[in-house]
């Protein structure tokens, strides 16, 4: 009788998160640990670079906290290379270092590589920066069409001002 209550108990507390990642398909992701500029920043990133496949949580988190993530999870890195955030592939969790975190470049080129490794559903680096690249000229050709228009914008308006006087 205990045992069937827990069970029941058990798998009334599972059904809601069981139901959020059923129906997620792929329209929503969380952000953790992120300032809300640095999110928008993040969306906006992989908004333009059309991945395939979304990840489902990307965490931001302190040097020691991503350390114990990739001991947990048994990161394994390449020999001569370093890590700055790495993508769990079963839960589709892309962690990022946030002592590492250097800018929106940075994190533009990084996110297209963890992107990779979820498009291609392989932990091979090879396979994560084939698609990796593809990811980075979408989001090259974005921010350069968004600076240009945005010169266009700036020269309008100028012309606006200076036809008024």
């Amino acid at each position: 009788m205990k045992l069937t209550f827990w069970l029941a108990m058990f798998f009334l507390a599972v059904a809601p998160a069981a139901e959020t990642q059923a129906f997620n398909n792929d329209t929503n992701y969380t952000v953790q640990g992120a300032t809300p500029e640095r999110e928008a920043m993040l969306r906006r990133q992989i908004q333009v670079m059309q991945p395939t496949v979304l990840p489902y949580r990307i965490h931001f988190v302190p040097h020691w906290q991503y350390v114990y993530a990739a001991k947990i999870y048994q990161l394994h890195v390449p020999t001569g290379m370093g890590s700055i955030m790495f993508t769990h592939l079963p839960s589709r969790s892309i962690f990022i270092d946030e002592a590492r975190y250097i800018g929106e470049e940075w994190l533009g080129h990084w996110i297209a590589h963890e992107l990779g490794h979820l498009a291609t559903n392989s932990v091979r680096e090879q396979d994560a920066e084939r698609i990796a690249r593809e990811y980075r000229l979408r989001w090259q050709a974005a921010a350069k069409k968004s600076r240009s228009s945005g010169i266009a914008n700036q020269l309008s308006s100028e012309e606006t001002v200076l036809g008024s006087h």
